[in-house]
């Protein structure tokens, strides 16, 4: 059904709320296609019932019933359905804010970094490659991807293998940013306050990488999201026996305006539930990890090459990064 409508599919780009014609029309994002064929199937049963009621009323008429019953059902209904929507939107937004300080705190790592490291730029520009990259791989383990999503220059292909061997690529990185920064502190490059506030900030990643991968991992509960499917569906099937008696063939587009509005709403709060993906209405993930790349690698590439107290990366005492 998708290629069906694949004609009218339009790129993923930012609209306009203020501008109409920008977005009025457009398919792709705005559920059509998600819904589609239930619409359809509402439509189908209801010229159907709409046939046989005005070939043989008399035959037909006691399976009519009263319109009383979908007037009280719609308003519970209703209710069901904004509670649905806005518990996936709390779960949209709450995603969007623990993005917001996946990009601030590496900001902030990055910005402590070039500046307390100043002793030792090649360990600063490492610490900072590695701080742009943990986000690509936050992106790649909240979609079930493999490797870390970008490729590194600058930092050692060994660190590479083995971050990416490891069961948590995000916990991978911390931990050997943490390692650095410790043979940092013991050699004097830090003192202990940077380090405990550089530590503070690896640790605010992890959570808001934790704080996502709870998101990730908590779906709607599945009762609720059932029974609300089951009613949804009752609901939009026996509509036309409530319409056909005031309606007649009014009835068929009567039936598909209320289905595709009741089937929308329903499918916008399965699209926002996971906002990780890669569904066109879910966060931008891989604008969010370019954004950070392009800022941090402009603070690495302004650091000076000044090595004041002669300390090369080369001679870091290397520190393996456990796997699993």
């Amino acid at each position: 059904m998708k290629r069906l409508f694949s004609y009218f599919r339009t790129a993923q780009k930012p609209y306009d709320p203020d501008n109409w014609t920008s977005h009025l029309c457009d398919i792709e994002g705005s559920m059509v296609l998600e819904i589609i064929s239930r619409v359809l199937a509402s439509v189908v049963w209801a010229t159907t019932i709409t046939v046989l009621y005005e070939l043989m009323p008399d035959t037909f008429l006691p399976f009519v019933i009263p319109i009383t019953a979908h007037t009280l059902t719609g308003t519970a209904l209703g209710l069901v359905l904004v509670f649905r929507t806005n518990s996936s939107y709390d779960r949209f937004w709450e995603g969007r804010k623990n993005w917001g300080g996946i990009v601030n705190e590496s900001r902030n790592l990055a910005r402590q970094s070039s500046e307390w490291l100043t002793a030792d730029p090649r360990l600063a520009r490492e610490v900072i490659t590695w701080t742009f990259a943990l986000p690509y791989s936050i992106m790649q383990r909240l979609r079930a991807e493999p490797g870390l999503g970008i490729e590194l220059e600058g930092v050692d292909s060994t660190d590479v293998k083995q971050v990416e061997s490891s069961k948590h690529l995000p916990l991978a990185i911390t931990r050997l940013i943490t390692r650095r920064l410790m043979s940092a502190r013991r050699r004097g490059v830090i003192d202990g306050f940077q380090m405990k506030s550089m530590d503070y900030n690896i640790g605010l990643l992890i959570d808001y990488c934790g704080a996502c991968e709870r998101i990730r991992s908590t779906p709607l509960p599945f009762a609720y999201t059932v029974h609300l499917r089951r009613v949804l569906i009752v609901y939009c099937f026996t509509l036309p026996l409530a319409l056909i008696k005031d309606f007649g063939w009014a009835t068929v587009p009567a039936t598909m305006l209320i289905s595709y509005i009741l089937f929308g709403i329903e499918e916008i709060g399965v699209e926002i539930e996971d906002p990780f993906g890669l569904d066109m209405n879910d966060l931008p993930l891989q604008k969010y990890c370019g954004d950070i790349q392009a800022v941090l690698e402009d603070v690495r590439n302004g650091m000076t090459e000044e090595d004041p107290l002669g300390v090369a990366a080369a001679s870091l005492p290397k520190l393996p990064v456990e796997t699993g």
